[in-house]
């Protein structure tokens, strides 16, 4: 279907941050354009994508704003985690750290189903006003100028715009169109996610255990399920996934121990490998990059959708104060304005979780009784129980942008 699409924001990309900045700008009075190769009706499918997501206490707050979440179909509310160490052979160390209901103002996170926040997500962004979502098609070609952008849609199309945003995930085509490099490296992991049936409730406490292949988190969702997140050794998750089920649920049993009572894996099983990535530059000539064409972060804190939604938040608040000051929502002060914002805090997630896999995912035994001693010794002081909790719900103090704190862009 040829035509023309003309708009101000251009974004390539259905995914959770491409619909949710789409949703943003369109409700502050621009006119936003979404385009997704994919069909976003099948994205919505529990074969799809069967990983759970751990929504931090201030994309809450963003989502509630946008009227996301009262579309959200259920969730898990977290009120406490407990991270702990050890081995397969010998069990769980004695040492842990316990975040809980107990540490005062620290705010509970929410476990969602992928596919049920993408459900509200479409839904929300097709009863918006000012947002076009075009499916089934692609930006083939794109080109800035100092006057705007020009695209060529892969139906034949073309479409205009102020400003083109890529949400279009770890290997976005656009970025790499626009000349921006990235910075990565693999994890020589995998990540093996599925759904865990249990006897015994869990409480609404998750667990991130640490073993020397990798972090085994086991993350509560409504009922007595739960959602397995389990790095694995590149070289060994293959074979775990290939195995039949009643040798799977072996090994997750061997995992969980029994504080759950029995398991048994409900569903698909889902595996893909575990790499980090940045990009050296956020921004171009009216072009931006948000969500895993920004930066791809290790799962083990959870914290990829998170920084994902506070780009979308940095991003919005930009461009909606620039036009307010009347001036140019693709020029060069609010995109070097989103950079410097966000920027940062993308590269320290990524450092932190770095950080985190390199200490705990490996058996070195004097590195181990450090880092054990070290989670007993943090348990044992409230106030960094506190200051580590708040940092992982968006404890961003006064800096952070409106949408993250309930209001408005």
């Amino acid at each position: 279907m040829s035509g023309a699409h003309d708009t101000e924001i251009l974004i390539s990309g259905g995914g959770f941050a491409g619909l949710a900045l789409g949703i943003a700008l369109a409700g502050a009075g621009y006119a936003a354009a979404v385009v997704e190769a994919g069909d976003l009706d099948a994205a919505l499918a529990p074969e799809f994508d069967g990983r759970v997501s751990a929504i931090a206490p201030d994309v809450r707050r963003m989502l509630e704003t946008l009227e996301v979440w009262d579309g959200i179909a259920e969730y898990q509310t977290v009120t406490d985690i407990v991270v702990s160490g050890g081995t397969l052979e010998g069990g769980a160390s004695p040492f842990f750290l316990h975040i809980g209901e107990n540490d005062g103002d620290v705010p509970a996170f929410d476990m969602v189903e992928n596919r049920h926040l993408r459900t509200a997500l479409l839904a929300r962004a097709r009863r918006t006003p000012g947002l076009s979502l075009l499916p089934g098609r692609r930006i083939a070609a794109a080109a800035s100028t100092p006057a705007g952008v020009t695209a060529q849609l892969s139906d034949g199309a073309s479409a205009t715009a102020r400003l083109l945003v890529a949400a279009e995930g770890r290997n976005s085509p656009l970025r790499d169109a626009y000349g921006i490099k990235t910075s990565g490296w693999s994890y020589k992991q995998w990540g093996i996610v599925c759904t865990v049936a249990h006897e015994r409730p869990h409480e609404s406490v998750a667990q991130e255990y640490f073993l020397p292949s990798g972090s085994f988190a086991i993350l509560p969702m409504t009922g007595n399920r739960s959602s397995l997140v389990w790095a694995e050794r590149e070289d060994l998750a293959p074979g775990f996934l290939a195995l039949g089920e009643d040798d799977f649920n072996a090994e997750i049993a061997r995992r969980f121990t029994d504080f759950l009572g029995a398991v048994r894996v409900v569903g698909p099983r889902f595996g893909y490998p575990l790499t980090a990535q940045l990009a050296r530059d956020y921004v171009a000539r009216r072009f931006a990059l948000i969500g895993d064409a920004a930066h791809v972060v290790h799962p083990l804190a959870g914290q990829g959708i998170n920084l994902g939604m506070r780009g979308v938040a940095a991003l919005a608040e930009a461009v909606a104060d620039a036009g307010r000051l009347g001036l140019d929502i693709g020029g060069t002060a609010p995109l070097e304005a989103y950079q410097r914002r966000h920027r940062i805090n993308a590269t320290l997630m990524g450092a932190t979780t770095e950080a985190l896999n390199r200490l705990f995912s490996n058996d070195i035994a004097p590195l181990r009784a450090v880092r054990e001693t070290g989670l007993g010794l943090v348990n044992a002081v409230p106030p960094l129980r506190r200051l580590l909790a708040r940092a992982a719900g968006g404890g961003h103090g006064e800096g952070a942008p409106r949408l993250l704190t309930g209001g408005r862009v």
